[in-house]
């Protein structure tokens, strides 16, 4: 059963009970069916009504308040991630037609939009009121951002139709079921789990970039997440992480990065009980499907078949999906989100081996040594596979004789006293299972990885 255009996420979370239902994070708990009759907002829903509104709240919960109450009232909602530059909020608002913006108690907007209307959402400030919801319900449009960019992102259309899709309301609410997210919930990933938490009947635990991740998981473990998802990266910090300790949770979700066999194993090993999912998902393509074989990459079968809500094909060699969960187009852009038969080029490539597809890496992000391609995460998946190794990053360095040459940056599980066994080691792996081409030139041992916002591994090559 999806989500139909003339019903709101309010709608849809309180046509049922929702007794014992929650949303938290760092500063505290909130009973959602205290909201239904009440409001976290400045101003009242009636200056909203039809508006274009920027949510550019710098911490989650406001932004979470803010949905709740705003989709089916406003025209648009764009979803503004805290880590976006200055200039380019800027050039998103004017771009989504901005009237107002939404805004956290604490922040202090350094941007330079004067001639937006500031309103706040605020916990503190959780005010009973007798919301009139009563009037007509707004096809509120949301608009979300690329990730993966180093202009301005590009906008994306989505509606709540689109959005939660995926996602089987129908189900019998089930108040034990806790969700909880390593992404920001104004990124796509993010927003899946958000409005997995908020219309499945159960609770949601936000989470914070601001906050170690030890106190993190013990907050989580506390409260008593059951279901919980993150990139392949999000996952190896806590892998790595002491303080896992009795954190359990019942289903592990990854998507964002391809999830390689290693992690999948090493998942398995310290939830030996729990469901393990990666799932394929995309701003533009929306989610679609999800792997529980506890394998990397995807069965064969899966792509052609007539018989599900979201079609499958492989062409030029990257994976392309077409569904009801696609976005409806981008802002501003010239170009088409889908092709003329409705499929969404996601730009993953893929490779059939036997009677399985498997990820390779981007279609931006081939290095080109001497003429010849190298998939970086193809070259990490074989380092990862090392039992010294946590995780690393592979790519490019210029080279004047051969355009490019291979460097991997790895990351070990302790200091290692014996690195340079550890290098020679890594070093005949990759002989031994990669082309010639394809083999790091340079292994340096570094510390950690840098990351993006979004739990993704930063590729930027030098």
């Amino acid at each position: 059963m999806q989500v139909k255009s003339d019903h709101s996420l309010w709608d849809r979370i309180f046509c049922r009970d929702t007794t014992g239902c929650s949303i938290s994070d760092t500063g505290g708990t909130i009973q959602i069916a205290e909201l239904a009759r009440a409001s976290s907002l400045s101003m009242p829903l009636a200056a909203f009504r039809g508006r274009s509104v920027l949510l550019a709240a710098r911490d989650q919960m406001p932004a979470a308040l803010a949905l709740l109450e705003l989709d089916g009232i406003a025209a648009r909602i764009t979803l503004c991630p805290p880590d976006v530059p200055n200039e380019h909020v800027e050039a998103v608002a004017a771009e989504a037609n901005a009237e107002m913006a939404i805004i956290g108690p604490a922040d202090q907007p350094s941007w330079n939009l004067e001639h937006l209307t500031l309103a706040t959402a605020d916990r503190a400030q959780i005010r009973p009121l007798a919301v009139d919801r009563h009037q007509s319900c707004i096809a509120t449009e949301w608009i979300l951002l690329t990730s993966g960019t180093t202009g301005v992102p590009k906008l994306v259309r989505h509606s709540l139709a689109t959005l939660a899709g995926p996602i089987d309301i129908a189900a019998p609410p089930d108040p034990r079921i806790v969700w909880s997210t390593f992404y920001d919930i104004r990124r796509y990933g993010g927003l899946q789990i958000y409005l997995r938490g908020m219309l499945g009947g159960g609770s949601l635990v936000l989470t914070s970039g601001h906050e170690p991740l030890a106190d993190t998981l013990c907050r989580l473990t506390k409260s008593g997440v059951t279901h919980i998802s993150g990139t392949p990266s999000h996952w190896r910090r806590v892998l790595m992480s002491r303080a896992i300790g009795e954190f359990a949770p019942g289903n592990v979700r990854l998507s964002g990065e391809i999830a390689d066999q290693t992690i999948l194993e090493r998942l398995k090993t310290a939830f030996p009980n729990a469901r393990i999912v990666h799932a394929f998902a995309s701003t533009e393509a929306g989610v679609g499907f999800e792997v529980t074989d506890r394998r990397e990459g995807f069965p064969a079968a899966m792509v052609g078949r007539q018989d599900g809500a979201v079609r499958i094909k492989v062409a030029d060699g990257t994976l392309r999906l077409k569904s009801a969960h696609t976005a409806d187009r981008y802002l501003g852009a010239t170009n088409q989100l889908a092709d003329d038969d409705g499929y969404v080029d996601t730009g993953d490539l893929v490779e059939l081996r036997g009677d399985r597809y498997f990820f390779i890496g981007r279609r931006g992000g081939i290095i080109n040594v001497g003429g010849q391609k190298v998939h970086p995460e193809e070259v990490e998946a074989v380092i990862n596979q090392h039992p010294a190794v946590h995780s690393s990053l592979v790519k490019s360095r210029k080279s004047p004789v051969i355009g490019a040459v291979v460097v991997a940056e790895v990351v070990l599980k302790q200091p290692a006293s014996t690195a340079a066994e550890v290098e020679s080691e890594i070093r005949a792996s990759c002989l031994r299972e990669l082309a010639a081409h394809k083999v790091p030139a340079i292994i340096r041992f570094v510390p950690a990885l840098a990351v993006t916002p979004g739990g993704k591994l930063m590729r930027n090559n030098t």
